[in-house]
């Protein structure tokens, strides 16, 4: 299920009732097995060395060896009602080897002993001597080193799944019924909880055992003018994060103050629900529609997020650029040729793009990727230019690189791991600036809260992009409420525009649970940082119909 999909999914009445559907979440449980420990990390090690010894028994020169438990649990509500409570498990093992140079896979589910693991061992190195009779290049690895036992857990304060579902389910009904009396005729709410319990083991000597968690509180508020029909409609400001339940216990000292209120290290659903029906109100009473032309645009880190991951985290995918995700997703506008050149100005000079598979609350955050390989930060465009990619250890070489970057991974212990997105974020600004300040030099300007829907072509190059909330900026104040905004470049001329950042005061993260790539695809989760930004001169439409 990618984003799109379950965005769809959250604007259905039927929500609750199509959850329990969603594919990979594994067997429907009781919520007690979600607080069960689980399996000891010596029997990890005991059944991840039965499956390296018989996959080396066989030939293979590499193994690396994924035992996985991932824990799901949906609470789902609308208005005064709970639609569905859902609570998913999923344990298995997936084994991948290189046999004749070439890669094979082979998972098992719930593999409890070592016959399973030997099993899944040789039968993923049959599968790659049989493919190795098409293969053209034997696969290269880059040198990575062992790192013996070692662990990695997410720094939470509060397991989400510890949390009574009645407190849970509280929340969410207090939650709708605040947009209810602040004049919204429906809202959907829910809570989205995950934890993945991993265990990577490798022949290169690494075994890692992993507990991540992950959090998403999520509404969609409809407002509906009787007299006419029409509606407007504003979702949560909140992103995806990777801590607890503590995301929800928020610090006043960390607040953002803005049009909309936003907490750099928390999310406060009962304000932001409160705002978004006072908001989605305000669109349908005055909202104007906009007058397609060139503006500055000053996009809020809840928006700026989503054209981010499209415009730069998908394009500098080193698998893309290579074309093979050409099949499904398509190739890349930012090919070697342009990164060989060293002077590839892909934005402007205040552009500084960093991938991060380590930063604290994000959704990326592991200490080890699926290959074994310790995580790490690093550069993808430095004062503007392009200076690298994201690549794993069979495609390090092509790039020159002499480890890979730590970003490969699998959305299940059943599935293949390969090169999937880390963190991408847009650097704060190094030069004091508020988002008061950076308003008050435009004059003529529109300010963007919220993702929304958005178009971008094959080679991820040119593109359309919607929000949430849309305000009006005329000689350095804000007007009023705008609609039927969309903006239109490309990724090159976009970046290339960026003409002031807010410095790290009002740095926040945004992201999804769903980004699809692959196939069949898979999902990851992603978080991209940025502060407020503005971008000069930028083509506008708008995007009313006309009838």
């Amino acid at each position: 299920m990618n984003r799109r999909h379950f965005n769809q999914l959250m604007g259905m009445s039927a929500a609750g009732i199509l959850l329990p559907n969603v594919p990979s979440l594994g067997r429907s449980v009781d919520p007690a097995a979600l607080l069960e420990t689980g399996m000891d990390v010596a029997v990890k090690k005991r059944l991840a060395d039965a499956a390296l010894n018989a996959a080396k028994a066989k030939g293979a020169t590499y193994t690396d060896v994924r035992i996985g438990r991932y824990l799901n649990q949906f609470v789902v509500t609308r208005e005064d009602k709970v639609q569905n409570i859902v609570n998913t498990e999923s344990y298995g093992v997936g084994v991948r080897v290189i046999a004749n140079g070439c890669w094979g896979f082979a998972a098992v589910v719930d593999a409890k002993n070592e016959t399973d693991m030997a099993r899944a061992a040789e039968q993923a190195v049959a599968i790659a001597k049989a493919n190795s009779r098409l293969l053209k290049e034997p696969v290269k690895l880059a040198p990575q080193q062992g790192y013996g036992e070692v662990s990695w857990k997410a720094p939470i304060k509060q397991n989400a799944f510890e949390v009574p579902i009645k407190e849970k389910v509280d929340l969410l009904l207090g939650v709708n019924a605040a947009a209810m009396q602040n004049g919204a005729n429906y809202v959907n709410s829910v809570l989205f909880m995950v934890n993945e319990q991993k265990y990577i083991a490798t022949t290169d000597g690494t075994y890692a055992d992993q507990d991540i968690h992950r959090i998403w509180p999520i509404f969609n508020v409809t407002c509906i003018d009787p007299k006419t029909g029409k509606f407007e409609t504003r979702n949560a400001l909140s992103a995806p994060s990777g801590m607890g339940y503590d995301y929800l216990q928020v610090n006043p000292a960390d607040k953002v103050t803005g049009i909309t209120t936003r907490y750099n290290k928390g999310y406060d659903m009962l304000e932001d629900v409160t705002a978004a029906a006072q908001q989605a109100k305000q669109k349908l009473a005055s909202a104007k529609s906009v007058e397609a032309g060139k503006y500055d645009l000053v996009l809020d880190p809840s928006h700026l997020w989503l054209t981010i991951h499209e415009s730069v985290g998908h394009p500098l995918e080193l698998d893309r650029v290579l074309g093979y995700e050409a099949n499904f997703a398509g190739t890349s506008f930012a090919t070697l040729d342009k990164w060989q050149s060293k002077n590839f100005q892909y934005g402007s000079k205040l552009v500084n793009f960093v991938a991060d598979k380590q930063q604290v609350g994000s959704l990326g955050a592991v200490g080890y990727d699926d290959e074994g390989v310790q995580t790490k930060q690093w550069d993808l465009v430095k004062d503007g230019v392009l200076v690298n990619y994201q690549a794993i250890r069979d495609q390090a070489a092509i790039i020159g690189e002499k480890a890979s970057h730590g970003c490969c991974y699998a959305d299940s212990w059943g599935t293949v791991q390969f090169q999937r997105m880390p963190n991408v974020s847009l650097q704060a600004g190094k030069t004091p600036l508020t988002v008061q300040e950076m308003i008050k030099d435009v004059k003529k300007g529109i300010y963007i809260v919220g993702d929304g829907s958005f178009s971008i072509d094959q080679q991820r190059y040119n593109f359309q992009f919607g929000g949430q909330l849309y305000y009006e900026i005329k000689n350095g104040e804000i007007t009023g409420m705008l609609k039927d905004v969309a903006y239109q470049s490309n990724t090159q001329e976009f970046w290339n525009s960026c003409a002031a950042i807010c410095d790290e005061r009002d740095y926040r993260l945004g992201g999804s649970f769903f980004d699809g790539k692959g196939q069949p695809s898979q999902s990851s989760a992603v978080s991209h940082g940025s502060a407020t930004t503005r971008f000069n001169g930028v083509n506008v439409i708008n995007t009313a119909r006309k009838i």
